[in-house]
Protein backbone atom coordinates (compact mmCIF):
# COMPACT_ATOMS: atom_id res chain seq x y z
CA UNK A 1 0.00 0.00 0.00
CA UNK A 2 0.94 3.14 -0.59
CA UNK A 3 0.48 4.39 2.98
CA UNK A 4 2.72 1.34 4.25
CA UNK A 5 -0.37 -0.14 6.11
CA UNK A 6 -1.43 -3.89 5.75
CA UNK A 7 -3.06 -5.10 2.87
CA UNK A 8 -6.29 -6.72 3.19
CA UNK A 9 -6.62 -7.34 -0.63
CA UNK A 10 -8.68 -10.26 -1.70
CA UNK A 11 -9.60 -10.63 2.20
CA UNK A 12 -13.92 -10.21 3.09
CA UNK A 13 -14.95 -8.49 6.30
CA UNK A 14 -18.93 -8.14 7.90
CA UNK A 15 -19.12 -5.39 10.50
CA UNK A 16 -22.65 -5.10 12.26
CA UNK A 17 -23.77 -2.00 12.41
CA UNK A 18 -21.65 -0.16 10.01
CA UNK A 19 -23.83 2.77 9.62
CA UNK A 20 -23.25 4.68 12.50
CA UNK A 21 -19.94 4.99 14.87
CA UNK A 22 -17.58 2.73 15.35
CA UNK A 23 -19.04 0.28 12.93
CA UNK A 24 -18.70 2.80 10.42
CA UNK A 25 -15.35 3.77 10.79
CA UNK A 26 -14.65 -0.17 11.22
CA UNK A 27 -16.12 -0.63 7.71
CA UNK A 28 -14.32 2.95 6.40
CA UNK A 29 -10.88 1.41 7.81
CA UNK A 30 -11.27 -2.29 6.36
CA UNK A 31 -11.78 -0.84 2.74
CA UNK A 32 -9.11 1.42 2.89
CA UNK A 33 -6.24 -1.70 2.61
CA UNK A 34 -8.53 -3.40 -0.17
CA UNK A 35 -11.10 -5.89 1.80
CA UNK A 36 -14.68 -6.05 0.43
CA UNK A 37 -16.93 -5.48 3.39
CA UNK A 38 -20.28 -6.39 3.86
CA UNK A 39 -22.27 -4.73 6.85
CA UNK A 40 -25.96 -4.24 8.10
CA UNK A 41 -28.04 -2.33 10.24
CA UNK A 42 -31.54 -1.71 11.20
CA UNK A 43 -32.34 1.34 9.57
CA UNK A 44 -32.90 0.85 5.60
CA UNK A 45 -32.94 4.87 5.27
CA UNK A 46 -29.47 5.34 6.92
CA UNK A 47 -28.28 1.87 5.14
CA UNK A 48 -29.12 3.39 1.54
CA UNK A 49 -27.19 6.50 2.38
CA UNK A 50 -24.02 4.92 3.28
CA UNK A 51 -23.83 3.05 0.62
CA UNK A 52 -24.76 5.57 -1.71
CA UNK A 53 -21.79 7.64 -0.14
CA UNK A 54 -19.29 4.41 -0.11
CA UNK A 55 -20.36 4.17 -4.02
CA UNK A 56 -19.08 7.40 -4.73
CA UNK A 57 -15.81 7.07 -2.85
CA UNK A 58 -15.48 3.72 -4.86
CA UNK A 59 -15.80 1.32 -1.76
CA UNK A 60 -16.49 -2.20 -2.04
CA UNK A 61 -19.14 -1.84 0.40
CA UNK A 62 -22.71 -4.38 0.44
CA UNK A 63 -25.37 -4.53 2.96
CA UNK A 64 -28.75 -5.95 4.33
CA UNK A 65 -31.29 -4.88 6.84
CA UNK A 66 -31.77 -6.98 10.11
CA UNK A 67 -31.85 -6.20 14.08
CA UNK A 68 -29.32 -8.54 15.19
CA UNK A 69 -30.58 -8.14 18.67
CA UNK A 70 -33.68 -9.88 17.35
CA UNK A 71 -33.78 -13.82 17.71
CA UNK A 72 -36.72 -13.66 15.52
CA UNK A 73 -35.23 -11.54 12.65
CA UNK A 74 -32.20 -12.92 12.88
CA UNK A 75 -33.51 -16.19 12.89
CA UNK A 76 -35.49 -15.49 9.75
CA UNK A 77 -32.58 -13.79 8.09
CA UNK A 78 -30.44 -16.72 9.41
CA UNK A 79 -29.41 -18.36 5.76
CA UNK A 80 -27.86 -14.75 4.62
CA UNK A 81 -25.86 -14.30 7.69
CA UNK A 82 -24.45 -17.68 7.15
CA UNK A 83 -23.82 -17.06 3.66
CA UNK A 84 -21.76 -13.90 3.98
CA UNK A 85 -20.17 -15.06 7.50
CA UNK A 86 -18.93 -18.04 5.63
CA UNK A 87 -17.29 -16.01 3.00
CA UNK A 88 -15.72 -13.50 5.58
CA UNK A 89 -12.15 -13.90 6.82
CA UNK A 90 -13.35 -10.98 9.09
CA UNK A 91 -16.20 -10.78 11.00
CA UNK A 92 -17.10 -7.63 13.25
CA UNK A 93 -19.17 -6.94 15.63
CA UNK A 94 -18.78 -2.57 15.66
CA UNK A 95 -15.29 -2.89 16.70
CA UNK A 96 -14.82 -6.18 17.95
CA UNK A 97 -12.75 -8.41 15.05
CA UNK A 98 -12.88 -12.04 16.00
CA UNK A 99 -10.56 -14.00 14.57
Amino acid sequence: MADGRWSLNGKTALVTGGTKGIGHAVVEELVGPGAIVHTCARNEAELNACLIDWKGKGFQVSGFVIDVSSHAQSEADGDCQLSLSWKAQHPCKSSSIVR
